[in-house]
């Protein structure tokens, strides 16, 4: 196999292709002055497995991971498996207001119009926020849902040591949340919100007694972090001794993160690398952010392709 990474993912990619075995390809990128993006594949893939690393973390990203694997095909890889950690709009997954456009099936659209390689298209994702957006990839491209469950447990573990109850920041992580609570054996607790016409969320009501215990909230994505913040409150409201979170997907852009940690309501704060954005601020964070690497993970499924396209 050959390893590409798309811009933000190089760590990511060395440590996945160092697990699975395979060479280091080698991509040029120039950014231009209008902002058009000049790419060359400087590695030979013809006849040969592609494996190319990159999310779709906004439009540019989205772009070029298109332009690359469009381009890993047609210099001959004999088959191309996408590995996309963060798939960005997963939240616009439905239609909810006429006129709305469900950009998860857009976008999955457009990664299923990539050229077909001879033998296959793959695409590894992790943690979708709704599992159904596995399904809106079309034609040829073969879409593999990784759970990140090891890699959350083992944060929440560590957070939560042997008291401490597993929480969410609103009702559609409920039946995630109580699958890992019901399988570390600790209590779930869940918070029920409703958003003002502003599209502030407002906390509604609770379940569960948290009075006197430890909180850690687990929610696959953490944006601007209000939601986390606004469950955060109302835990501590309740009783919570201490509140810690771990997400799979941290985006944090301008000043969220500082925002959340100048609440003072989360006392640590664990996100997987699936975003170069968690990873860029968890450096800076003297150590209140910390990343847990979902890199064997992922080389698992790329693995599993490989051993899939040798039968």
């Amino acid at each position: 196999m050959l390893f590409f990474a798309a811009a933000g993912y190089g760590e990511l990619c060395e440590e996945i292709r160092a697990a699975v075995g395979g060479r280091p390809g080698e991509i040029d990128r120039r950014v231009f002055t209008d902002g058009e993006v000049y790419h060359r594949i400087r590695t030979d893939v013809s006849g040969r497995a592609a494996v190319l690393v990159g999310g779709t973390i906004d439009d540019v990203a989205t772009l070029e991971l298109f332009d690359l694997a469009c381009g890993l095909v047609a210099r001959g890889a004999h088959s191309l498996t996408l590995v996309a950690p963060y798939l960005g709009y997963s939240t616009m997954d439905r239609e909810v207001r006429s006129g709305e456009i469900v950009k998860a099936k857009t976008r999955a659209r457009l990664l299923s119009s990539i050229p077909h390689a001879r033998e296959a298209n793959r695409l590894v994702l992790l943690d979708l926020h709704a599992e159904g957006i596995q399904y809106y990839f079309e034609g040829a491209l073969q879409a593999d849902h990784v759970y990140g469950k090891p890699v959350i447990l083992e944060a929440v573990r560590e957070l939560g040591r042997e008291d401490f109850v597993l929480a969410c920041t609103d009702a559609g992580r409920a039946k995630w949340v109580e699958s890992l609570a019901n399988e570390m054996q600790t209590p779930a607790s869940f918070i029920f919100k409703r958003r003002l016409e502003d599209g502030r969320p407002v906390v509604t009501a609770m379940h569960a007694d948290v009075a006197g215990r430890a909180v850690v909230i687990y929610d696959d994505m953490i944006r601007t972090g209000e939601s986390l913040l606004n469950a955060a409150q109302a835990y501590r409201q309740a009783g919570a001794r201490s509140i810690a979170c771990v997400a799979t997907h941290g985006l944090f852009p301008a000043d969220a993160l500082a925002a959340i940690r100048q609440s003072g309501l989360i006392e640590r704060l664990i996100c997987t690398n699936s975003h170069p954005r968690a990873v860029e601020l968890a450096r800076a964070s003297g150590g209140y952010l910390e990343i847990r690497s979902v890199g064997r993970l992922l080389a698992d499924a790329v693995r599993r392709c490989g051993d899939a396209g040798g039968e």
